[in-house]
């Protein structure tokens, strides 16, 4: 599939965002209200630019963005308007819990019940996200049972990275957010390395003559292309990036990785360098969803050459 940068970047920013507003709906639950007002309203706002900016992305890839809205309605049998549901119903608990966390409106007893809600609708989001790819059966690498883990894993790391960078800025950098950042990251790494082993040793099991329906007469191949020059189908579902490419992103992904960890326990001593390990996180981020569009193959291939899929 060819990377839509609009798409990687309404799943990486979201993703991260989401990650955010459910780690400080749990912050809530646990120690109360914002230690103080501004580091309250700012980590509210970063988290929810961040979803906003992400949501305001997934607009760019659609032929006719002023019909976005018609997508809610198909949320009984459709991820992605289920997705678009929870993300619009999420800015409801999230500014509620905002208002009441960070103090600008003081009730208390209102911020456990208000976080609880925020971070089960944040995570919901996310996991709605990652169910439009891994129900797609026409896309072997997207219809994995890793799938959604790996999306909640991202947004969870990362979410909690940026926790971390502005806690930095606040004064509020603890212990607690080190253990639970390296614990997230250390998850993320394994869930994506099993996710990779998964497509490179799974089956192609879609083949030409399944393709076609042809297969009870034996082998097909193909005789001519069904087209003079690349068309839009081509262009768009038969993107293949090299696997020596490939892999180099893989292992890009995976010491950015490494290092955004590394530099969060360097954040123990000087705590600045949270915000590196945030940039970090953020930039494998990008190279995981770049990778993930551009491995995956459709079946599509088959009526233009590919053997299998």
């Amino acid at each position: 599939m060819h990377p839509a940068y609009s798409v990687i970047l309404f799943t990486t920013s979201s993703g991260a965002g989401y990650g955010l507003l459910a780690l400080l709906g749990l912050v809530g639950v646990n120690h109360g209200q914002a230690s103080s007002l501004w580091f309250g309203v700012t980590a509210m706002l970063v988290a929810l630019g961040l979803v906003t900016i992400g949501l305001l992305s997934s607009t760019f890839h659609l032929g006719h963005p002023e019909r976005a809205w018609r997508a809610f309605s198909q949320w009984r049998s459709s991820w992605l308007s289920r997705e678009g549901v929870a993300a619009v119903a999420t800015y409801v608990p999230a500014l509620l819990f905002g208002l009441v966390w960070s103090g600008l409106i003081e009730a208390p007893s209102w911020v456990a019940p208000l976080g609880i809600f925020t971070a089960v609708m944040a995570m919901v989001t996310v996991c709605c996200t990652a169910k439009i790819y891994s129900t797609l059966t026409t896309i072997r690498a997207w219809n994995n049972r890793l799938t959604v883990p790996v999306y909640a894993a991202f947004s969870l790391a990362t979410g909690a990275l940026m926790l971390a960078a502005i806690s930095s800025l606040f004064g509020r950098f603890q212990l607690f957010q080190v253990i639970i950042g390296v614990m997230l990251l250390v998850i993320l790494i394994a869930l994506k390395l099993a996710y990779w082993r998964a497509i490179d040793t799974n089956p192609r099991n879609h083949t030409m003559e399944d393709a076609t329906g042809l297969g009870r007469i034996g082998r097909v191949s193909q005789w001519e292309v069904p087209h003079t020059s690349e068309n839009y189908i081509q262009k768009e579902m038969g993107y293949v990036v090299a696997r020596r490419h490939a892999a180099k992103l893989r292992r890009l992904v995976i010491l950015l990785l490494l290092l955004a960890a590394l530099a969060l326990l360097a954040a123990i001593l000087a705590p600045a360098i949270a915000i590196l390990a945030a940039l970090l996180a953020a930039a494998a981020g990008v190279f995981e969803r770049w990778l993930f569009f551009a491995e995956a193959q459709h079946v599509v291939t088959l009526f233009y050459g590919a053997k299998a899929a």
